[in-house]
């Protein structure tokens, strides 16, 4: 088992879900936390549901630093509209997620991995920055000379997910357009997020 697949797994471990909807998660036959005690479920606080519903959504997207996930709320909370929409559509924007929803990766990690080594162009040019943030109407492709990668072919051929909406992709030529920034109601999440109590927990 690779690094980032036990990374993932412990995740879903420790928040108690199946965040990305994984037929291997360990979650699907240990649906209790880790440790001696994992089994003893109380009702949690305020607090509680508040850190849960931010390390949810933070862990979602390849578990953001908490430094990276702030500054992405407090981006969303200076824009005009809804606050818990801005955040989806900002975090939805990051390159990393894009490559993720275009099938070009299997998973966010492995997303992030192929744009650091430099194998996704934005609009003809490579980019190697996972938070880099996409705008309607760019155009994002894996570079010709890594359209053989097995991995990425893999992905795109997969059957379990498909593609949202709010992205126009050609799997065979591993390019797409990122159509529009997406509400929260558009986004594929296998569990259910909840950015408006997200705001609650920043806004204590």
């Amino acid at each position: 088992m690779s690094k980032r697949l036990a990374a993932k797994h412990k995740i879903d471990r420790r928040l108690g879900v199946n965040l990305w909807g994984c037929a291997k998660s360990p979650i699907n036959d240990r649906n209790y936390a880790p440790g001696q005690h994992g089994s003893n479920k109380k009702k949690p606080s305020d607090y509680g549901v508040q850190l849960l519903a931010k390390q949810k959504l933070k862990g979602y997207y390849g578990n953001l630093t908490e430094r990276q996930f702030r500054r992405v709320y407090q981006k969303a909370s200076q824009m005009k509209g809804d606050t818990s929409q801005n955040i989806i559509g900002l975090l939805e924007r990051r390159l990393d997620a894009v490559v993720y929803r275009m099938k070009f990766a299997s998973t966010v990690f492995a997303s992030r991995q192929l744009i650091n080594h430099r194998h996704v162009k934005v609009n003809g040019r490579v980019v190697n920055i996972a938070s880099y943030s996409v705008k309607e109407g760019d155009l994002i492709e894996i570079k010709e000379e890594s359209k053989k990668n097995v991995a990425i072919l893999e992905a795109a051929q997969s059957t379990e997910r498909d593609l949202p909406t709010y992205v126009d992709v050609n799997l065979k030529a591993l390019s797409g357009v990122f159509v529009n920034v997406p509400k929260q109601e558009d986004v594929p999440y296998p569990v259910v997020m909840e950015p408006n109590i997200v705001i609650e927990y920043y806004s204590r």
